[in-house]
């Protein structure tokens, strides 16, 4: 930006003569500037790895992150004019946020809940909700969970799943780090997660995941009824990159699954 300045300080008398004559052009062509770029504030919450986490650096990165860039560039590449931005929010005020109109787009590994007030993209990855415990744990199945502590991201369908254990004890956490952190500290016997953010933590060796898939699910996009044209043109852009082979890539460098 410096350099940038500099070179116009210096040359600015050529500059504003050649602005004067590509004025001239473009309006004997009769040409249009292009529409004012739309920014769209995206709430995500990057504790909930591989879809979206916070790298040694500090920066959020994982599926979701790539995917929204593929989404918008492909839009931008079809006659749109998109920016975005990410805004760092837990995932439970991700909803409120959204129908309080402070962001426009909730990309955050969503599932669909028939409670939520909102409205639902296309699938974008298969998922389910399964049961993570400790290495050394000796549960075996939902039927070992009668009275143990079942944690479970708060505001998440893993927390609705949790609360049809029969006996269990369900401890609900906003944040899913922290959740994996109480279970790894005894805090808790068992949680119940997104397959995908399961297949993650126990790629360490410190956890397992069960066999058992307590509920089929599908990753979508959230937002309002008021972005509704935004999420239609998202749903064909989405239906693009599953068709695309860089959705096999990203799946595979994210999706523990995906490697095996």
């Amino acid at each position: 930006m410096k350099k940038l300045m500099t070179v116009l300080a210096a040359g600015s008398m050529a500059l504003t003569l050649a602005a004067c004559s590509n004025a001239g052009s473009n309006d004997a062509a009769g040409s249009e500037a292009p529409a004012e770029a739309k920014e769209i504030l995206i709430g995500i919450s990057p504790d909930y790895p591989p879809y979206e986490s916070k790298n040694t650096a500090g920066e959020i990165e994982g599926f979701d992150v790539d995917m929204t860039k593929w989404l918008f560039d492909y839009l931008n590449e079809n006659g749109y004019n998109y920016t975005y931005d990410f805004e760092e929010l837990s995932f439970d005020t991700i909803i409120s946020s959204l129908q309080a109109g402070q962001i426009d787009l909730g990309i955050s590994g969503f599932t669909y809940d028939e409670d939520k007030e909102g409205i639902f993209s296309d699938s974008y990855y298969d998922s389910a909700q399964v049961i993570v415990v400790k290495a050394d744990s000796d549960i075996a199945s939902s039927a070992d969970l009668a009275g143990k502590k079942v944690g479970a991201q708060q505001g998440t369908t893993g927390e609705t799943v949790a609360g049809t254990v029969d006996a269990a004890d369900v401890q609900a956490i906003s944040d899913a780090k922290v959740l994996m952190e109480n279970l790894k500290a005894d805090g808790i016997d068992a949680v119940i997660i997104d397959k995908a953010v399961a297949d993650s933590y126990a790629a360490n060796g410190e956890y397992k995941v069960l066999d058992e898939e307590l509920l089929d699910e599908e990753n979508l996009i959230y937002t309002t009824e008021d972005h509704k044209e935004l999420l239609d043109q998202i749903n064909t852009a989405i239906k693009a990159f599953k068709e695309s082979d860089d959705y096999t890539k990203l799946t595979e460098k994210w999706f523990v699954a995906s490697n095996e």
